[in-house]
């Protein structure tokens, strides 16, 4: 019996990556258009070549509708655009959203609340609309991580550093975003963890007790207003050694120092530690103490 042809298709990862970013420029692009025939084309041709801003608009509409080189891959599921592009648009977004604010904001300081309504009324919402348009592409082309931690597949993701290990070769690669920061010997990677630290606990009877942080089950159940400030200005950074025998006066350099900002991250650098740990199981203890 003849197997039916599947006729569903799968688009690769980052396409509606891809997708959402052309859709913004087109809807960005069509607003011009139509303003531009309101106040007639020619008219309008003549005002943009002498404007700077109006050429810089141009430059981000081009990039954000043809989008040169992007091309989702199933290697890259959170960068489909190469470092450049994605860097560019960041840039050219946060520029027009800084322009946006400032011209709303400037126009309801000078013509009321109640003008603005109106305006945003007339405009179809387009005053609150664009604004919005620009953080989202500020907000997709944000730095990241290549993938997500994929512990059984051996693929890490800690802040905007992916790392991926294989285990028959003992090798690791690690990304910073899209750009490769080099190969290594696994036997060669250590996880430091931050240094433990000393904080005032107040426990459920109401005395204070001090417990280091840096250990491993130092989970108090209330801590001082003054010690969550300290935590909070003091973000605890991990870092990946490279320590290398045969790389004569190169040897312990920082692969990457970042911080631990969510739990992910967290659960992430603690399973690449005990990756590496079980890939170089002769490896002293050159990490200190997990938090």
């Amino acid at each position: 019996m003849a197997r039916a042809n599947q006729t569903r298709a799968n688009p690769a990862p980052g396409a509606g990556t891809i997708f959402a970013l052309r859709a913004i420029g087109l809807v960005i692009l069509a607003r011009w258009l139509y303003s531009m025939s309101q106040m007639g084309y020619g008219a309008s041709l003549s005002v943009m070549t002498s404007s700077p801003w109006a050429c810089i608009n141009v430059v981000f509409l081009f990039l954000l509708v043809v989008l040169p080189g992007a091309q989702p891959r199933a290697e890259r599921p959170f960068h489909p655009l190469p470092q450049w592009l994605r860097q560019a648009l960041r840039f050219f977004a946060l520029l027009g959203f800084a322009f946006a604010i400032w011209s709303v904001g400037a126009f309801v300081w000078a013509a009321g609340w109640r003008r603005a309504v109106h305006a945003i009324a007339e405009t179809n919402g387009w005053l609150v609309v664009a604004p919005g348009l620009y953080a989202a592409v500020m907000w997709i082309c944000r730095p990241r991580a290549l993938w997500r931690t994929n512990i059984a597949a051996k693929r890490f993701a800690i802040g905007r550093y992916a790392i991926s290990l294989d285990a028959g070769t003992r090798t690791v690669v690690v990304w910073v975003e899209s750009r490769k920061v080099g190969q290594y010997d696994a036997r060669e990677l250590s996880v430091k963890w931050p240094a433990a630290g000393v904080e005032h606990v107040v426990t459920p009877l109401g005395d204070v007790r001090a417990v280091e942080t840096g250990l491993p089950g130092a989970a108090p159940v209330a801590v001082s207003a003054r010690a969550r400030a300290g935590a909070k200005r003091s973000r605890q950074r991990v870092e990946l050694l490279w320590d290398s025998p045969a790389a004569a006066g190169h040897n312990r350099q920082t692969v990457f120092r970042v911080p631990l900002a969510t739990d992910g991250d967290r659960e992430a650098a603690r399973a690449l530690d005990a990756t590496l740990r079980q890939v170089s199981p002769d490896i002293g203890p050159a990490s200190l103490a997990q938090p």
